[in-house]
Formats: C-alpha cells, structure tokens, sequence
C-alpha cells in the first residue's frame, strides 16, 4: 500500500509539473503573439493614415498638419476617420493632372517589361543551374550569389559606364536592361526547381520526352511556387523603383510615379495622400494574390536543398 501511495504521489507530481509547463508555455506563446501583433500593428499603421489623408479637406489637413507646414514646432495630429471627408484629391488627381497618368503608365510598362524579361532570361538560366552539369556551374551560380548580394551603389558606377557605351543613358531601356538580367529572381526559381525530384524529370526522358518538353511540361508546372514568388517580389520592387530612374533618366516625361510622389510639396499633402492611395492599389492586389506562393517561395530559397537538386 505505501509502494502504491508513493506511485500515486509520483504521478500526481509529474501531472502537476506538465500541467504548469503546459501553462507556461501558452503564456509565453500569448506573450510572444501580443508582441508580434504591436509590432506588425505599428508597421501597418500607416496605411491606416493615408487612405484617411486622402479624403481629408485642405482645411483639415492644414489643422492636423499645422506644426509640419509652419515650422512652428510640436506633434502633428491625426484623425482616423476624417471629419470632414472629401473626394477632391481624387478628383484632381484622376481628373485634373494628366502628367500623373503619363506616369503611371510609365510605371507599368517599365515594371511588366522588367518581369517579362526576367522570365525570358533568368527563367531557362535557373532551370539550367538547377538540373544540368556542366564545367564551372558552381562558379558561376557562386558568382550570381555574390552579385546578388552587390548593393545598387556598388554597380552604380559600372552601369552607367556600360550605358553610356551602349547609348541607352536617358531612356527607358537604362533601367529596364539592368533589372532584367537581375541575379535574385534566378536564385529564387533555382531554389523552387530544386524541390523537384530528378526520378520525375528521369521518368519524363524515358518516356521520351525532350528537353525542352521536360522543362514546359514537367519544370514549369511543378517550379510555379518559385516563378510565381520571384514575380510577386520583383514586382513590390520595381513597382517601387527609385535609386534606378533617379540615376539614369533625365527627363522627367520618363519617371515612374516613385519619383513623381517625393516631389509633392506639404501644401499638397492631400493630393499626395490619394495619390498614394492609388499607387498602392496595385501592389496590395498582387500581394494579396501572390501571397501564398511568396511565402513557399521564401521557405525554399532558405531551405537546406543539395545544389544539383537531387534529394536525401
């Protein structure tokens, strides 16, 4: 009976002791998830701001803003949900400024050719990298690693030299060209085309398939999680283009909108508010629908993968 006792004792302490551990690691979990949330609360809170700037009157704002505008020092206030809300800094902006669609436009189409070029170069460029063998492949893809992780301002002067040999400073193809030939989205498809399993690509062969049918039929459908990642990234960033266009465009009919918000003046903060507005639209729309595959995508390019692809 004490034997038995002093058995019941034993599990009852080691219940005891699972059950406080088990306590504490929830409130560290809720501890740590409370933290995350601020902090992400705090990185997002400006996109509370500026949809409510947007539809602020001059009025308003010049109240909310006065310290800013003035220089008469203090804190800026803000007001989540405008007092007087407006839709005239849209109508301006969508009706009254044409040099702010010429733009826009600028920007899609320096931002759709950037990523079409990087799928006609860096798509065949990782797919060669991450199944073919050949004399220096690690070098070279060492190489690629290094240039990516090259800072702009390091290439700045290189690119400017090669552009000015090529005749191509001052115009579009200036910032179009460097960024096509860009190393990240190639690492970043390399990583998703190495989570194929080469017996796949082997059964394709036998089953005759050519090269070239192997990577449309087999590579591309089962490396979309890396392709549709290194779009979705390569369009946040290009989107958003600014060191690029500043350095190599001159005239300011060839700007992308990156450039054209920071020349807003503080008197026109509500105009520069939509402006803003719609500016961010697109982005948080293809966000939004690349999020999954951005989130694969990330997970495979810090993955400990073999580099030739093979598993195990």
């Amino acid at each position: 009976m004490a034997a038995e006792g002093c058995v019941t004792e034993k599990r009852i302490k080691r219940l005891e002791k699972r059950k406080t551990e088990k306590v504490k690691r929830r409130v560290v979990k809720w501890a740590a998830g409370g933290v995350c949330f601020l902090a992400a609360a705090l990185v997002c809170l400006p996109l509370f701001l500026i949809p409510a700037g947007a539809v602020m009157d001059d009025m308003e704002l010049r109240q909310m803003l006065s310290p800013v505008m003035d220089g008469s020092g203090g804190y800026a206030k803000w007001h989540l949900i405008p007092l007087y809300p407006t839709m005239e800094h849209y109508y301006r902006l969508l009706v009254g400024s044409p040099e702010f669609y010429r733009l826009f436009w600028n920007t899609v189409g320096m931002t759709a050719a950037v990523l079409a070029g990087q799928l006609l170069v860096g798509l065949p460029s990782a797919w060669a990298f991450a199944v073919f063998r050949f004399r220096g492949r690690g070098v070279l893809f060492g190489l690629y690693v290094v240039l990516m992780l090259l800072p702009f301002q390091v290439m700045l002067l290189p690119q400017y030299l090669v552009l000015q040999k090529m005749g191509l400073y001052g115009k579009t193809a200036s910032v179009i060209l460097p960024a096509v030939f860009s190393a990240f989205p190639v690492f970043l498809m390399y990583r998703g085309f190495t989570q194929i399993e080469r017996d796949v690509l082997e059964a394709a062969r036998l089953d005759g398939a050519g090269e070239m049918q192997v990577f449309l039929f087999v590579g591309m459908p089962l490396g979309r999680t890396g392709i549709q990642a290194a779009m979705v990234l390569g369009f946040l960033e290009y989107w958003n283009l600014v060191e690029q266009p500043m350095a190599f465009l001159e005239e300011q009919k060839d700007w992308p909108l990156s450039l054209y918000l920071p020349r807003l003046t503080v008197e026109q903060a509500g105009f520069a508010f939509a402006a803003s507005v719609v500016v961010l639209v697109p982005a948080l729309f293809v966000f939004a629908l690349g999020q999954d595959a951005l989130e694969k995508g990330i997970t495979y390019s810090v993955s400990m993968v073999p580099w030739d692809g093979e598993k195990g």
